[in-house]
């Protein structure tokens, strides 16, 4: 048995699933007309009670696409040091949109309204970028699965009203957010102008994020699609995915959760590790003692059937998903018990 921790990305679709992807009406997206794809994009925009919403085939294009829409060459992004669209976006803010990334020193991923506010260059000083976006990510990918405190998120809001600001959520694991908060999509919708949603991670979908925003700044958004390649045919099987796992996998993300603190209750027991990072949703960082190697420890539970991701520095990440099964926890578990 080969259990793969090393991300929620790495699932596969159900059987209910490819059922409704093999049954999914389609047509031609690129002129818009294929209904599986018009029937989800409308369900999301009016979820999040935003005006419009458009698929991307994933959640980085959809991000760039974001940052492309609120900004022009030249100008600045502030976002935490951890940021997938500084981090994990292969430079893409400086290649797509000629813009530079103003990283602030946040916790775990999460920055605060002050924070923000003292990172805005002043507007009429020539010789530094001017700053036209606040983007912020939810839950933070590389913050171990934190969620945003929705007070500081409001607050926000108010830095980039005040300055005239754009304000994006990278929302790739907000789903997590979601059910882990009890917090309700629209809550969102009424804060940012701009929210990128992914489906194919906690949502175990094979393909797929959407971006959902207000009306002024979406007119721009087929365009952008188009330029950076991800304009697509009868994408509606994909689609169909999406309609399928917002009916039948968001409230089982508890499952994930969930497993996700017994697997940090048994690493924090173990004498190799240092720390654990606090557990919220489904993702698991840990640090090694630095007696400990790394790549030592990730052969040994390799040599055992579990693949789980080194981030470097002595820390490593686990992810729970929808298709780490109770008898692969177990087995987890009782590895992780004697390693």
């Amino acid at each position: 048995m080969i259990i793969d921790l090393r991300s929620d990305t790495v699932t596969k679709p159900t059987k209910g699933m490819l059922d409704a992807m093999l049954n999914a009406e389609v047509g031609d997206d690129v002129y818009k007309e294929d209904p599986s794809i018009n029937a989800l994009e409308q369900r999301l925009a009016d979820m999040f009670g935003l005006d419009e919403a458009l698929f991307f085939p994933t959640g980085s294009m959809a991000n760039q696409a974001a940052l492309k829409l609120h900004t022009n060459p030249g100008e600045q992004v502030i976002c935490d040091k951890y940021a997938h669209i500084y981090n994990y976006e292969g430079g893409g803010a400086s290649f797509n949109s000629g813009i530079s990334c103003k990283l602030v020193d946040g916790h775990r991923g999460m920055f605060t309204a002050e924070q923000a506010e003292a990172s805005i260059n002043p507007p009429d000083f020539y010789h530094s970028p001017l700053t036209s976006l606040i983007a912020v990510e939810n839950t933070t990918n590389k913050g171990g699965g934190a969620c945003w405190d929705f007070e500081e998120l409001k607050k926000l809001r108010q830095v980039a009203t005040k300055h005239n600001l754009g304000y994006h959520l990278d929302g790739a694991r907000l789903w997590n957010a979601l059910i882990a908060t009890g917090q309700k999509p629209k809550q969102y919708g009424e804060l940012f102008d701009t929210i990128s949603v992914c489906l194919s991670k906690g949502l175990g979908c094979p393909m797929g994020s959407v971006l959902i925003g207000n009306y002024e700044l979406m007119q721009g958004a087929m365009r952008v699609r188009k330029i950076l390649g991800g304009g697509m045919r009868q994408v509606g099987f994909a689609a169909a995915a999406g309609l399928y796992a917002l009916d039948n996998h968001l409230l089982r993300l508890n499952e994930d959760h969930k497993k996700a603190i017994e697997l940090g209750e048994v690493l924090a027991q173990n004498g190799a590790i240092k720390k654990v990072e606090p557990i919220e949703t489904n993702i698991i960082i840990f640090e090694l003692k630095s007696h400990v190697n790394e790549s030592q420890f990730l052969n040994s539970l390799t040599e055992k059937g579990i693949k789980i991701i080194g981030m470097g520095g002595n820390k490593l990440r686990m992810v729970a998903h929808l298709d780490y099964t109770d008898e692969m926890h177990e087995r987890v578990l009782g590895v992780l018990k004697v390693l």
